[in-house]
């Protein structure tokens, strides 16, 4: 039978079936994940979630929501629209991984029920529990989305009295966490009130303009100004006293809260788009606006809100308890009368300002991109001024005065269809993208055409280290582009669950990996991902050659031992899946045995018993090369039977490899070559060391025997699916 197997997995790649059925899933699987969406909710399960006497409708063919409707003596009324955020607004969470709420939100706009349909935010699954999650979550149940939800503390809730927002209490040693929860449901339940509790003024809520990058000059402060760049805001004097006319606030005659000249200002602001380069590269220092676009990402926002000076009120638009990367009390942003989070980016003294506003109170505000803001359409900011009287059991009063601020059309991109979902974050990653594409471009030309590189035993190793450092720190560390068994576990529950595929275009780097891991193996086998492109294997790699260098040498096991250990791999991997396709939950944590999360996603910020792990795992690769990448690693186990449908034995041999040489399976470090001297190519990580011997006058002892015998010829073993070596010459003819 595995005679017959073989024989069919070979005529299927010959024939070019087997590669083009490839090809076509991929597109199918594409052009599916465009269409379809990432959300768990079927119409059973929503019936189970909001049963008798709640009404669920059908779900929208537009956007991904569940009409909500209740009996109301004959009439059947709309009660709100519940959706999954994941669907709406999959913002990776602190673990790289979205989190998913199931938010109903009623006909007014407000918070009927908010709960965690699942997250993998390592603060809430290792350490604090979930509990602190869920007690999170339902304390948005009875807010509105009008409001200005923030989060707070019981201990600075006194000092919020009067604040233009309404805060709910955080979670102790999870602020990062807690804090994705507040954006992810905030900018998902933006995008619902825009599209169907009609705040979006008949436009699509998704297509937003954009800021052009291409309209760069050289200009001054006063310049900007006079652009309408940089605008001047103010609130006089007279609108205050108006305002609190007739109220406790009302200011006493004469007093310096009512000065004569009513027109007089009461408070000045300059308010600009620092994110447009035109306004940015000006106003920062050089280092600042390298710093700012280091902190967006692509569709985010950052605003420069400073304090003109000289108001008759002497009032602070950010309020007296502020505190650096907070939202400020006093200060709310909103777009088609909904509010949108504005958050202190912490970069003041970046700031270039002329000498008369040296000095000035000023702020920059980071607005995320899911949050829908529209740079093409007003802001329309409010300022609120709070009264009081009394000492003891003051009684306080508030007014919200508007200041607004529109971008100058020269400088805005129109909205248009390709503004919309992931396409925006695709474009904003194109430089790394690119990287990326140069990287693996020249990769595929250095394995094509190998003989370049292997010729020199110190160039193999220069390029191989140089690859090898930018794969970790590049696609690793910077652009998180660690593929997983989590990817594949993600790909096997959205398959059994019906759904569809949408989530995994909002992370671009991971799918133009397993796109190139994807077209490799075919032709190579696993070895070009497991040997050149995983960060965690890249680091392992590292620290062995490190050791070495230290004269720590690694240890070889017995090739029995070795090649048993090799199939635990294949043992967690089938646990994993199976897993899988039973529990999603007990699936993530069976998935906790890669370090990668930890390794590379967090960079070791983590509870202590992953760091532990990861850290041990790193270190067995010093005295058993790249050890867990070989005995354990599921994802390597996974990508080792699709390498299976490989076209090429790619690398040469002759006669005598494996008898009587045996140079190449002594240096190979992964014990990958049999005593024989067949290849095998399920444990290759292809690091081209046997293809460098192979080549090589000096190191290849046939060819050293050749070389001191002349008249000898030496044949090259013919490969059952590839007519001759690719970096070796034609055998001549008669030889063996």
């Amino acid at each position: 039978m595995a005679v017959i197997a073989r024989w069919r997995v070979r005529w299927c790649v010959r024939s070019g079936v087997l590669f083009r059925g490839l090809r076509l899933a991929l597109v199918v699987m594409l052009l599916g994940a465009t269409q379809a969406h990432a959300g768990v909710m079927t119409r059973e399960a929503m019936l189970k979630a909001f049963p008798s006497p709640m009404i669920v409708g059908e779900r929208d063919t537009a956007l991904p929501v569940w009409p909500l409707f209740k009996q109301d003596a004959t009439a059947t009324v709309l009660v709100g629209y519940a959706f999954e955020s994941i669907d709406l607004a999959p913002i990776p969470g602190f673990s790289g991984t979205p989190l998913n709420l199931l938010v109903l939100l009623d006909a007014k706009g407000g918070f009927a029920d908010v709960r965690v349909l699942s997250h993998h935010e390592p603060v809430f699954l290792d350490g604090l529990g979930e509990a602190p999650l869920f007690k999170f979550t339902d304390q948005y149940k009875g807010l509105s989305l009008k409001q200005n939800i923030k989060i707070g503390s019981n201990q600075n809730r006194a000092g919020q009295v009067g604040s233009a927002n309404v805060f709910i209490d955080g979670v102790a040693k999870a602020t990062a966490s807690v804090r994705i929860v507040n954006q992810t449901l905030l900018a998902a339940s933006l995008k619902v009130a825009r599209a169907k509790l009609g705040y979006a003024a008949g436009r699509d809520p998704e297509l937003v303009g954009r800021v052009r990058q291409d309209t760069y000059a050289a200009m001054d402060w006063n310049a900007l100004v006079q652009a309408g760049l940089v605008q001047r805001v103010r609130v006089s004097a007279g609108e205050v006293e108006r305002a609190f006319a007739g109220t406790v606030g009302e200011a006493a005659a004469g007093s310096k809260a009512a000065p004569d000249a009513t027109d007089a200002p009461f408070i000045e602001l300059y308010i600009a788009y620092l994110n447009a380069p035109v306004v940015g590269r000006n106003l920062l220092t050089p280092f600042g606006w390298q710093h700012l676009l280091g902190r967006i990402e692509d569709g985010d926002h950052a605003l420069l809100v400073l304090d003109a000076g000289g108001g008759a009120g002497n009032y602070s638009f950010i309020g007296d308890e502020f505190v650096r990367g907070a939202v400020p009390d006093r200060l709310v942003l909103r777009q088609g009368e909904l509010p949108i989070e504005i958050r202190d980016l912490d970069l003041d003294d970046k700031l270039l300002l002329p000498a008369a506003l040296k000095g000035a109170s000023s702020k920059v505000f980071r607005v995320i991109g899911p949050a829908g803001l529209d740079p093409s359409a007003p802001l329309d900011f409010a300022l609120r001024i709070t009264r009081s009287k009394g000492i003891v059991y003051p009684e306080r009063v508030s007014r919200d005065f508007a200041l607004h601020y529109q971008l100058p059309a020269a400088h805005v991109q129109a909205a248009s269809s390709d503004n919309k979902g992931w396409q925006g974050i695709w474009l904003g990653r194109a430089w790394e993208l690119a990287v990326l594409g140069a990287a693996l471009a020249m990769l595929t030309l250095v394995l094509a055409k190998q003989s370049w590189l292997v010729r020199s035993e110190r160039r193999l190793r220069l390029f191989r280290n140089a690859f090898l450092v930018f794969t970790l720190v590049f696609i690793g560390w910077y652009a998180q582009g660690q593929l997983s068994i989590v990817n594949i576990t993600a790909f096997i529950q959205a398959l059994v669950a019906g759904r569809g595929l949408t989530f995994f275009l909002y992370d671009p780097m991971t799918v133009v990996l397993w796109g190139y891991t994807a077209l490799t193996l075919v032709v190579w086998g696993r070895g070009t991902f497991c040997g050149w492109l995983c960060p965690f294997g890249a680091l392992q790699d590292i620290v062995s050659q490190v050791a070495q260098r230290v004269g720590l040498q690694p240890r070889k096991l017995h090739r029995t031992l070795d090649a048993r250990l090799k199939l635990a791999k294949y043992a967690v991997l089938g646990v994993i899946v199976v897993l899988a396709f039973v529990s999603g939950t007990w699936s993530d944590r069976a998935a906790e045995v890669e370090p990668f999360k930890t390794a590379i996603t967090l960079g070791f910020v983590r509870s202590w018993p992953f760091v532990l792990w990861a850290v041990g795992l790193v270190l067995l690769s010093a005295f058993f090369y790249k050890g867990y990448c070989r005995y354990l690693c599921p994802l390597g186990g996974a990508l080792a039977l699709l390498g299976r449908v490989r076209m090429f034995k790619w690398i040469p041999r002759r006669a005598e490899c494996g008898t009587p040489c045996q140079s190449c399976r002594h240096a190979c470090e992964y014990q990958a070559i049999a005593p024989a001297g067949q290849v095998q190519y399920d444990e290759c990580f292809q690091c081209l060391e046997c293809v460098a011997i192979h080549d090589s006058d000096e190191r290849c002892a046939p060819l050293i025997v050749a070389r001191k015998q002349p008249g000898r010829v030496i044949a090259i073993r013919p490969l059952p699916n590839s007519p001759v070596a690719p970096n070796a010459p034609a055998a001549p003819a008669g030889a063996t």
